[in-house]
């Protein structure tokens, strides 16, 4: 069942929740670890990030370093296939813009095809580490929407050379992401409510949302979405607070403010537990909040959060 459907057809908010390939060498083990964590609260999907390669220089010990490209969390898609095997759960993909070409995104389509997992979510993806502006790969795309274009064209038998499959499969349907505080690129909201709207014309059918800890910043963009024709579901995206030094890193980071109420609590804690445990009461509300107004998903960013996760889970779900 695809995930739009998924979405439509659960009387109550469902949960699901993103992770990590593991890093380069390190197997898939810890991975199952947080699976089996959040699974007792059915998980109706769970997305799966994809990684661009990055630079890095080895010291040759003479004086020179050596430019190597290496990816550090390769195998999304056998991570993906390794999930639905094993849990018979629906995974989602991502796909990306950033360090894939053309080609590069029509092998991971055959792929995922074979595999018969035919949900994605469709991202630009940030830019490389050692560049200052996103340049895309090359014979790639600058948008997530000429990515939407290459998928649709792969649906309808037809390649990116323009030739045309033999055999076509279950089509692919995505998602898309969207920002409540404007994406950091963005000159201001509507232009990027405008983009949203393009994206749902051009063929999303949900829209994921960055992580935001200030609900009435989700409930306006959404109002706004929605008075600029966007009609299909915008999913909020959480991740409780954990950390101290998250004060200064998630406005730097993912470029979303920190509600006063949220911060004037979190100075008041003397250390990371307490400060976790203030993330999850604030993470708790959120939801309630969210649930309170219907939202049909709620969708988890469970990286370096999955205990609170299943505290905030256990409260609401």
């Amino acid at each position: 069942m695809r995930v739009i459907d998924l979405i439509n057809s659960n009387e109550k908010t469902a949960f699901s929740f993103e992770i990590l390939p593991p890093l380069k060498g390190t197997g898939i083990e810890k991975l199952y670890e947080t699976i089996d964590t959040l699974r007792e609260f059915d998980p109706k999907y769970i997305n799966i990030t994809t990684h661009r390669s990055e630079y890095v220089y080895k010291d040759l010990g003479n004086g020179l370093f050596q430019r190597n490209r290496l990816r550090r969390r390769p195998g999304t898609v056998s991570v993906a296939a390794a999930i639905q095997n094993k849990y018979n759960i629906t995974v989602v993909p991502h796909i990306l813009c950033s360090g894939f070409s053309r080609e590069d995104t029509e092998y991971v389509l055959l792929d995922l095809q074979f595999l018969n997992i035919t949900d994605l979510l469709v991202l630009r993806g940030d830019k490389a580490k050692h560049e200052s502006a996103f340049t895309p790969e090359g014979n790639g795309y600058h948008h997530a929407i000429e990515l939407q274009e290459q998928i649709n064209q792969f649906n309808k038998g037809i390649f990116v050379d323009g030739s045309e499959m033999k055999v076509t499969n279950t089509p692919f349907s995505y998602g898309v992401a969207c920002y409540p505080e404007k994406h950091e690129e963005a000159p201001n909201i509507d232009t990027d409510i405008y983009w949203l709207k393009k994206k749902m014309e051009t063929g999303a059918e949900y829209a994921v949302t960055q992580l935001f800890y200030d609900n009435r910043k989700y409930f306006d963009f959404v109002e706004r979405a929605r008075k600029a024709g966007v009609t299909i579901p915008i999913i909020p995206g959480i991740k409780p607070f954990k950390k101290l030094s998250q004060l200064s890193m998630i406005p730097k980071t993912f470029k979303v403010d920190l509600p006063e109420e949220l911060t004037k609590e979190v100075l008041k804690c003397k250390n990371d537990a307490e400060a976790q445990q203030v993330g999850i009461e604030w993470c708790v509300q959120q939801c309630r909040e969210l649930m309170e107004h219907r939202i049909p998903s709620i969708h988890f960013y469970s990286i370096g959060a999955v205990d609170s996760i299943r505290e905030v889970a256990k409260q609401i779900y």
